[in-house]
């Protein structure tokens, strides 16, 4: 027997590797072979839990364009005209060449008549191969500044399935790598919680899932129903809910200390091998792909003008300053704590560059101004009574793009539209002008009002791709809608990760801070976005959300930051209150001031805001 399993979720910090892992402990006792591939190559995690023996490191390259022979260029420009994303640009009699926005498509190397592109190994990661007592494990851990090598790092660690159970531990959202990890798998789980964010985040996901062919079915964690409004859900879109898994602080003990919570209690033991056996099942008997019948996403936005508390000041404004709030990985409280501080500052642009899946708009609840279609780049399309099938696109797609099927004994050529990248290179290998390249719709962009200050966001297209692009788009909308409303102080609700979104999102902003939380994992992600952020040379701070949950890590991200010379914030304590004011959908601060509460949270909160506005907004104005 042969089964690959993803595990995914629309948003970070479901507990998605939480339930691959302790799945994965479990399948061990079981008679097929085990194999762990962590796919969430920015921010690997599984090995944390399940600490295999190392017994391979090894980089992975990839060759790639390096820069331009220029005793051999002509300048004749037929490079920079077959580029589509930016990567070589011809000024005056030179070619220059950007190897960060570089796809490594090949077409470069194909159009130059002189053979002036040199092409040499590039280390895009690192893979690792490991063994815990019988489990075969791979991960792979992205280089820094690396983001779009993400579909291509996950395919090397994919290529290590085998026979019998092959879990895949996927990133989190909707985009492209999760698109990669999924798209081959004979079951998709998606790990939710019973929250408007969750709930949210796995319309997404269901969507994506079904976009690619796969029926999914849900693992709920956290479950602690304050209404029915995830069952009601899944109901209507008859998704299967095959497992449950309690809300308890101990799960969360166990899991901030890197214990596997089915080697210390005895009865999820028992609850990860009914959840396993269900896994196995469904992965044996696929249901039927639905279709896509509920809403998902940022549809329904109020489009009634409401009140907003921002005073214009018509005189020449202070040049702004921007705050970006980010994660290593998702699920810290990063969205929670940008809508806090939105609250207590009441006169603030906001920009939700969390574009995969955006969750700011659930708790400050904008009303629509403006909305547009976003386009990040091409898709190919072959067209069949011009195709000869020479085959030459397949053979020089290095995205695995170009499909093949048997029709009446021919062989017909299609594109993959969730794998294509737009590069072009197909259009430029066919002869018989079979291929054109068609503008991609990628995703929606939005400008809003709120009640604390004009928002910009947006929604990533289904199984898309160019996120980074769309949160570069979003930050020029904030800026945009800032100097219309004369502010001065902007904040970003940035996404989690390594990526390419991440990049967009904190490339020449004046201000990172970090929300992390004192878990193994949490520590090991937090070291992996410092590296971006000082790869970029960007100030930085750190805040720690559930600090007590473990002092001792809590003591441990203090001494990272200061050995990194970034600053320390402040810590935020584990309280449920935070879910509370998520079902109401409003902030923190605003929950606790509405129904009376004095909450430690919102009095931290408030303190390290006042920090923020002298460290970032008042220091040198």
């Amino acid at each position: 027997m042969r089964l690959t399993i993803a595990i995914s979720s629309g948003k970070g910090g479901t507990g998605k590797t939480f339930i691959s892992t302790n799945i994965t402990k479990v399948l061990e006792d079981m008679e097929e072979p085990v194999r762990y591939l962590d796919c969430d190559v920015e921010e690997p995690n599984g090995h944390l839990f399940l600490k295999p023996e190392i017994i391979k490191q090894e980089d992975v390259l990839i060759l790639s364009p390096m820069g331009i022979d220029e005793t051999k260029c002509t300048a004749c420009g037929k490079c920079v005209e077959a580029c589509n994303y930016n990567a070589l640009a011809l000024i005056k009699d030179s070619v220059l060449f950007f190897k960060n926005l570089c796809h490594i498509c090949g077409a470069c190397t194909i159009v130059c008549p002189q053979n002036a592109i040199i092409e040499k190994e590039r280390k895009i990661g690192s893979m690792v191969h490991g063994k815990s007592n019988s489990i075969d494990f791979y991960y792979a851990l992205l280089e820094t500044g690396e983001g779009g090598m993400s579909p291509r790092l996950i395919k090397k660690v994919k290529e290590h399935t085998s026979g019998g159970i092959n879990i895949l531990d996927s990133s989190p959202g909707t985009s492209c790598p999760v698109v990669e990890t999924v798209r081959d798998a004979d079951l998709c789980v998606l790990v939710t919680d019973p929250t408007p964010f969750g709930i949210n985040d796995l319309k997404l996901a269901v969507d994506m899932c079904r976009e690619i062919g796969k029926e999914p079915v849900i693992v709920v964690n956290r479950a602690d129903y304050k209404n029915n409004d995830l069952k009601d859900y899944c109901s209507k879109e008859k998704l299967r809910i095959i497992g449950e898994i309690p809300d308890e602080r101990k799960i969360a003990e166990c899991y901030s200390v890197g214990d596997l919570a089915v080697l210390k209690y005895p009865e999820y033991y028992e609850l990860f091998k009914t959840i396993a056996s269900e896994i196995i099942n469904a992965a044996k008997n696929p249901l039927p792909v639905m279709k896509k019948t509920t809403k998902s996403g940022l549809e329904n936005l109020d489009t009634e003008k409401i009140e907003c508390n921002v005073s214009r000041n018509e005189t020449t404004p202070i040049p702004g300053k921007e705050l970006v709030v980010i994660s290593g990985k998702g699920g810290t409280g990063k969205t929670s704590i940008v809508a806090s501080f939105c609250a207590l500052e009441k006169n603030i642009s906001i920009a939700d560059c969390d574009v995969d899946a955006a969750d700011l708009h659930l708790v400050l609840h904008p009303a629509l101004v403006e909305k547009g279609s976003f386009s990040g780049g091409k898709i190919a399309t072959i067209d069949p009574q011009k195709c000869m099938g020479c085959g030459a696109c397949l053979e020089a797609c290095r995205f695995n793009a170009v499909k093949t099927k048997k029709i009446n004994n021919k062989t017909s050529y299609h594109i993959d539209e969730s794998a294509c990248e737009g590069c072009g290179v197909c259009k430029i290998v066919c002869t018989y002008n079979a291929v054109a390249l068609e503008t991609a719709i990628n995703g929606e962009w939005f400008t809003s009002e709120t009640k604390f200050g004009p928002m910009s966001h947006a929604k990533l297209g289904v199984a898309q791709e160019n996120s980074g692009k769309l949160v570069s788009l979003i930050r020029k909308k904030k800026n945009e809608i800032a100097e219309t409303h004369h502010l001065n102080k902007s904040i970003i609700d940035g996404s989690p990760g390594t990526g390419c979104p991440v990049i967009a999102s904190i490339t020449g902003t004046d201000y990172a801070l970090i929300v992390t939380e004192p878990t193994v994992s949490g520590i090991h992600d937090l070291k992996r976005v410092l590296d971006v952020i000082n790869f970029f040379n960007i100030k930085s701070g750190i805040i720690v959300n559930k600090y007590d949950l473990n002092l001792k890590k809590n003591e441990e991200i203090k001494n990272i930051a200061k050995k990194m010379k970034t600053d320390f914030m402040g810590e935020i304590p584990y309280d449920r209150i935070i879910t509370d004011a998520q079902m109401e959908g409003v902030s923190v601060v605003e929950y606790t001031e509405s129904h009376g509460i004095s909450s430690s949270m919102t009095e931290k909160i408030s303190e390290i805001w006042e920090k923020i506005k002298q460290r970032i907004f008042e220091e040198n104005t």
